[in-house]
């Protein structure tokens, strides 16, 4: 058994360690298909090797030949440690610095078995978001953060550590990036050959940037749109009764069961995969599992009738799922669903992120391998198929949206019916979650902020929450009306979190938050750590999908209207502000929840160690963090954006904002464009 030490002591290779290949108890990626040619195939062999002594090629060549051909990726399975992957206490890992430490607490929880979904490839979510590209990286940058000083910065390029470089003690100590290639390259083709070349990697959203914190991570911001759906389309926050039918239970998607949960409706999630439906099952995310849809209809009836709040997993395929319902529903003319959506991983449709109804679990898997191009075709058929369901539903008062992960996109390029007539780019039939449900709650500043207490002490992150609610509700007596709604929902949720069993992994918390209120909270227990009252550092982050992290023109800055909308600006200076006002990291990705090529976003995390310097670090990049986005929407016309960065202005003088003046009179634009 390796140890944190060994781990840190840098790449095995006096003896090399044994190659045990592929461990079959846990859950592996799908076989990938890069296509490459001869000559790619030889570079991506020499380009492995560059990692190891030339006395080590003749033993490593032909293992990662066969890895390459038989994965369509070289993952080092042989350096991959025999430690029990986790998030250690921050106390137990060597270093010379704090920070460094708890970016290798963070690093170890992305690839826990028990946050990650495919742990022996490094990925910890959304079936490709990876945290490194093989495990030779993995074990050179713990070496890197257990040498590291604070004068030295490490610089990742898309996995690969380049190095240790020399810096100040105010810079961060490390700048990640993942998948920066040339725009015109950008397309998943072309991603899939250079990942497997080991050029370029997909860091998601935060698994590139070492910020996953479990299926939690997403708990809170999807029970605040099923909530958020039930008002808008249903006209009551009360969701007793209500039903709410979606797909997936994977990496991010498994928050779903226990999101509808805690918002009081019933939930109902199909999965193909019988490994993470038996996972979120385990851990008590999902309250019951069938695999029967005669079943399934029935506990739906019964639940809804008794107003009992319940998480369904359907243990089949979502489409299936969809046309029951439908002909249930043109049989006896009952409508048995209010609230409808879909979070499989389809920004990676074509390689195990979207499951064909047509197809068995495993026939899919060796079919995605074997013929890609008719994989391809059973695809977009299935999701032809659902769309149709779905749309005859919808047609029958069953409220449908679009939760930003590509589906209405994929299913308008398989041909699908779901064009909006007279919409624009980033529009379809059913509006995506950001454009209905949570885009307001962005440009009011809210997002997932979130921290890790790196004891590993459960105290210390009952300590926290009590923080954090109590922060809020003294904040939220002095905020207008429109902005207490969202403190009242959020002071629930922390006040509750506890309560709810959400920890997987880390001893995290997320909590939906504007800029003061995340300035606060982060301020108070920075002077908790300071004070003993948390007996170790904690790392603050957000997930990208947030305020100012990210330009997604299906997703996040979906409702964007002023022709800005697929800029990337934003996230840029996002992640370049965070970096000089005082971030511990920053991450720049291409990618994301909607796919390689279809977003840039940027994310951080900062160590509050109870110093005043980690005080003056979160109070100036905080609000940059928040007020950059927010800036940004008011310019685009956004009333939201445009109250609360005045609010924001009157409360900083320091802060200068440009603000737009409103065309009042539309006939002065008609006049002078017929002029």
């Amino acid at each position: 058994m390796s140890s944190l030490k060994e781990i840190c002591s840098g790449l095995p290779l006096d003896p090399l360690p044994p190659n045990q290949g592929r461990d079959p108890n846990v859950p592996h990626a799908p076989i990938r298909t890069p296509n490459l040619t001869a000559e790619e195939e030889r570079l991506a062999l020499r380009n492995a090797l560059r990692y190891f002594p030339p006395s080590h090629h003749a033993t490593l060549a032909s293992e990662f030949a066969q890895e390459l051909r038989q994965y369509g990726h070289i993952y080092m399975y042989r350096f991959c440690p025999t430690l029990r992957m986790r998030a250690y206490p921050i106390d137990q890992y060597p270093c010379r610095t704090r920070q460094a430490a708890a970016m290798m607490l963070m690093i170890m929880n992305n690839l826990d078995p028990a946050v990650a979904q495919f742990p022996q490839e490094l990925v910890t979510y959304g079936g490709n978001g990876q945290v490194f590209s093989n495990w030779a990286q993995f074990r050179l940058v713990m070496h890197y953060l257990s040498e590291m000083t604070e004068e030295q910065t490490l610089v990742m390029y898309s996995g690969h550590p380049m190095g240790l470089f020399p810096s100040l003690p105010s810079s961060p100590r490390a700048i990640i990036t993942n998948g920066m290639v040339i725009p015109n390259y950008s397309s998943r083709d072309q991603y899939e050959k250079m990942f497997a070349m080991g050029v370029s990697m997909y860091g998601q959203m935060t698994a590139g940037s070492y910020c996953y914190i479990g299926p939690q991570g997403i708990v809170h911001g999807t029970m605040l749109t099923v909530l958020n759906a039930g008002r808008r389309y249903l006209g009551s926050g009360d969701l007793r009764g209500r039903v709410f039918v979606t797909s997936g239970l994977g990496g991010m998607s498994g928050a779903q069961a226990k999101a509808a949960v805690i918002a009081g409706c019933v939930g109902v999630i199909a999965e193909v995969d019988e490994a993470p439906l038996r996972k979120r099952h385990e851990q008590g995310w999902l309250m019951e599992v069938t695999s029967s849809l005669d079943q399934c209809i029935k506990c739906i009836r019964e639940a809804k009738s008794a107003k009992t709040p319940l998480s369904l997993g359907y243990h089949g395929n979502v489409v299936d799922l969809w046309e029951r319902i439908l002909l249930e529903f043109e049989r006896t003319g009952e409508l048995l669903v209010d609230l409808g959506s879909d979070q499989t991983s389809l920004h990676n449709p074509y390689n195990g992120g979207y499951y064909p109804v047509q197809l068995s679990f495993q026939q899919a898997n060796q079919l995605m391998s074997t013929d890609p191009d008719r994989f391809r075709n059973v695809v977009q058929e299935s999701l032809r198929r659902q769309i149709k369901a779905i749309n005859k539903l919808a047609d029958a008062g069953m409220h449908f949206w679009d939760y930003g992960n590509a589906f209405l996109l994929e299913a308008q390029r398989a041909g699908a019916e779901v064009q909006k007539v007279g919409g624009g780019a980033t529009e379809f039939r059913y509006p995506s979650y950001v454009q209905h449900i949570m885009g307001d709650i962005f440009s009011m500043g809210f997002g997932p902020f979130r921290w890790v207490c790196t004891s590993g002490n459960a105290r210390d992150l009952a300590v926290t929450d009590n923080i954090a609610a109590t922060v809020l509700e003294e904040m939220s007596a002095n905020v207008p009306d429109r902005v207490k709604q969202q403190y009242n929902d959020n002071i629930r949720w922390i006040r509750e979190a506890g309560k709810h069993k959400m920890v997987v992994g880390s001893q995290a918390r997320i909590l939906y938050s504007d800029q003061k209120g995340r300035v606060s909270i982060a301020l108070a227990i920075n002077q908790a750590v300071a004070d003993g009252n948390v007996s170790a550092p904690v790392v603050i982050s957000r997930d990208h999908h947030d305020v100012s992290g990210t330009d997604s023109p299906f997703r996040e800055t979906s409702n964007v209207y002023d022709g800005s909308v697929f800029c990337a600006d934003m996230a840029v200076q996002n992640f370049v502000g965070d970096a000089f006002r005082g971030a511990t990291w920053v991450a720049l990705h291409n990618g994301g929840g909607v796919g390689w090529g279809e977003v840039i976003n940027g994310g951080f995390g900062l160590v509050l160690d109870g110093s005043e310097e980690a005080a003056k670090r979160a109070r100036l990049m905080l609000n940059w963090d928040v007020s950059n986005g927010v800036a940004r929407r008011c310019w685009s016309g956004n009333s939201n954006a445009y109250e609360t960065i005045q609010r924001t202005m009157e409360e900083n003088r320091q802060l200068l904002v440009t603000m737009p003046f409103p065309v009042q009179d539309e006939h002065v634009l008609d006049r002078a464009l017929q002029g």
